[in-house]
């Protein structure tokens, strides 16, 4: 029995002294393996060191305390972490390890970017950063291409595609970003991120992200009128955020890759508030953003470089220029399927302004539900919208004119046209001028399209809306002594160009102004070459020439019209109304000789148009039809100087109906 005593004791102390010796052993590993990771940064021409360097292997428990690397090369970096703490290390392969959790305490870093002239100082402080279930590679592949933030930005992206985490979880990341100008109050701006949780991060992808409240405040050094804005932004959450597709867009192999990568489902976030101390106050319900894409071939650095320069001092016009053809680039890189953006309150110094949602879906910005005050009262849309809208163009148009010395031409002016292609309001009412009457818009829309050049070949109006008369226009005082208050008018008149025709027509062309009368007109030009669409006013004149006058057609429905025109001419003459309206036709009939004289045709329509004038209510029919080819210059000028004879080139028919 003793000696078997003395054997166990002996195996106890053989393996009590074999565990402590590989426990040992594997601390000196895994001290060496961090020493050797440092020597690879140092290797590179930086600084970097570390304090205590324990490891548990029961728990399989890393610590690594009062790290600190330091770029040596400008502009100067560092880096510094009081502690990190791995949890349940393990090897997966030679090029790969994970652990149960790993927490970084105390993050401090420092950077600095030069643009221009300028030196920006940042500062990055993280409390505490929690990662559960990473893995990762063992070392980092690569490094930045140089020393821009382009590239330094795809090399982090490069990193992330290897890492793998259940989540990542900060409390805090406070964000300073000072101008380094040697002067005080020189204006800075400082973010603080919280409750910040990444989950399911696989291989550059992320499932999901959250931000419970950001908080930015940004000084604005402003001539003589300092103010600071504060910023305040809660509940920020992204959707299948796609690392791969981000450094896919940034790779500058993929140049020619026109190919679209989503890189976020949706981004959402709000409450939104900003206020500064200058007692502006404005907030945003909620934002949403949905399915963003980027093209390779639009998203490049060359492109990128072009507007990150030094803002101390104005830019030239050629760097205006060429910072706008930047972003329009960039835009057209750009792909979202919608952005919605919930109630946004603004305060005025008349009262608050309410808008109850911004929207953008199929190229289209739509604002909808405005409530606001102005010096003569309330003003209500329920919608303005622009149709087929581009920023990129928008960019382009912008950027022509970023030389003020230099004069616009004609044709920089209509490139509006390409921004976009039409605009809608409806649901208006507003203060009339002064007084307590309203105007209302029903709708008003404006399309345009098919352009030749920077013109286009193709419009449509409508307009339905009722203004108050106006006694201080003198020629609406007719109206108002005759009762009328208001005026309702309702317009559709639309204008197209067809090239294999070369005919241009007028169509439809309606004019409705409740308790008056409704007017319909169609307008025909014939031989209408594509030349005509012009800036240059001797090509303009040279190709008009060529025009030919078509038929025209004109209705008239008298809705209360010849009635008012009757009693005003009663009121002037001092006689009844009978009396006046008769005195009309005969007036009408008298001219019948001189007109019957140039155009036989027109006997017709003299009585057509007395019929009109003596019986309320009637629709008056006329159409003209040209006798044979009319150059359409050469009858304008006739109809100055001998409007008898230009009306002999039409065969002219005329009725009149109930």
């Amino acid at each position: 029995m003793k000696r078997i005593l003395i054997g166990l004791v002996a195996i106890a102390v053989l393996a009590a002294g074999g565990w402590f010796g590989f426990n040992l052993y594997a601390k000196h590993r895994v001290t060496a393996e961090v020493e050797t990771a440092f020597e690879l940064i140092r290797a590179g021409g930086n600084k970097a060191s570390h304090g205590k360097v324990a490891f548990d292997l029961v728990t399989r428990t890393l610590t690594v305390e009062d790290i600190a690397v330091e770029r040596t090369a400008q502009p100067p970096a560092t880096v510094k972490i009081a502690g990190i703490k791995a949890v349940g290390i393990r090897q997966i392969d030679d090029s790969k390890a994970a652990a149960d959790s790993i927490e970084l305490s105390d993050t401090e870093i420092r950077y600095s970017s030069v643009m221009g002239e300028r030196k920006l100082n940042a500062i990055y402080k993280v409390p505490q950063l929690t990662a559960r279930d990473f893995s990762s590679a063992v070392r980092i592949q690569g490094s930045p291409a140089s020393d821009s933030l382009i590239d330094l930005y795809r090399f982090v992206l490069d990193q992330l595609v290897n890492v793998t985490a259940s989540s990542i979880a900060a409390p805090t990341i406070a964000v300073t970003v000072n101008p380094e100008t040697g002067r005080p109050g020189s204006g800075g701006t400082e973010v603080t991120y919280s409750g910040v949780t990444m989950l399911n991060i696989n291989r550059g992808k992320v499932d999901a992200a959250k931000v419970d409240r950001t908080v930015h405040v940004v000084d604005l050094q402003q001539p003589g009128k300092p103010d600071k804005l504060t910023l305040e932004l809660l509940n920020t959450t992204t959707d299948d955020f796609d690392v791969t597709a981000l450094a896919a867009a940034l790779d500058p192999k993929r140049v020619d890759d026109d190919s679209y990568y989503r890189i976020y489902r949706q981004i959402s976030a709000g409450p939104y508030t900003i206020t500064s101390a200058q007692g502006i106050r404005a907030q945003i319900d909620r934002i949403s953003i949905n399915d963003i894409a980027l093209q390779p071939s639009k998203i490049q650095r060359v492109e990128l470089q072009a507007f990150m320069r030094d803002h101390s001092t104005p830019p030239s016009p050629t760097e205006t220029r060429r910072a706008l053809e930047a972003f329009a680039v960039m835009f057209e890189g750009v792909r979202v399927a919608g952005i919605d953006v919930g109630k946004v309150s603004v305060g005025m110094p008349q009262g608050t302004a309410n808008l109850n949602a911004i929207r953008y879906a199929n190229d289209e910005i739509a604002l909808e539900g405005l409530d606001a005050p102005s010096p003569q009262g309330q003003v209500r849309m329920e919608r303005f919208a622009l149709k087929s809208f581009s920023m990129a163009n928008l960019m382009r148009w912008t950027a022509q004119f970023s030389n003020i010395a230099r004069k616009p031409t004609p044709d920089q002016f209509l490139d509006v046209f390409r921004v976009l292609a039409g605009a809608e309001i409806k649901g208006v009412t507003a203060p009339f001028k002064t007084t307590k009457k309203l105007v209302t818009i029903d709708t008003l829309s404006l399309d345009w399209g098919q352009l030749v050049g920077a013109i286009p070949s193709k419009a449509h109006v409508v307009a339905k809306f009722v203004t108050p008369t106006d006694p201080s226009e003198p020629k609406q005082l007719p109206l108002i002594a005759a009762g009328i208050d208001k005026l309702a008018i309702d317009l559709d008149l639309g204008a197209a160009w067809t090239e294999p025709s070369s005919s241009f027509a007028v169509t439809p062309a309606t004019l409705d102004i409740g308790g008056i009368a409704k007017a319909q007109l169609r307008v025909a030009l014939d031989n209408v070459p594509r030349g005509v669409f012009s800036t240059d006013p001797a090509q303009l004149m040279g190709q008009a020439a060529r025009i030919e006058a078509g038929a025209l057609e004109l209705s008239l429905r008298d809705n209360g019209g010849v009635d008012l025109v009757v009693t005003q001419f009663a009121r002037m003459q001092n006689v009844s109304r009978d009396a006046a309206r008769q005195a009309l036709v005969e007036s009408i009939k008298a001219n019948r000789e001189q007109v019957v004289s140039a155009n036989p045709d027109a006997d017709a329509a003299v009585d057509a148009i007395a019929r009109f004038v003596e019986t309320p209510g009637q629709t008056l029919s006329i159409k003209l039809t040209p006798r044979a080819k009319a150059p359409l210059m050469q009858l304008m000028q006739l109809l100055q100087t001998d409007p008898q004879s230009a009306l002999a080139q039409f065969r002219i028919e005329a009725s009149t109906g109930l």
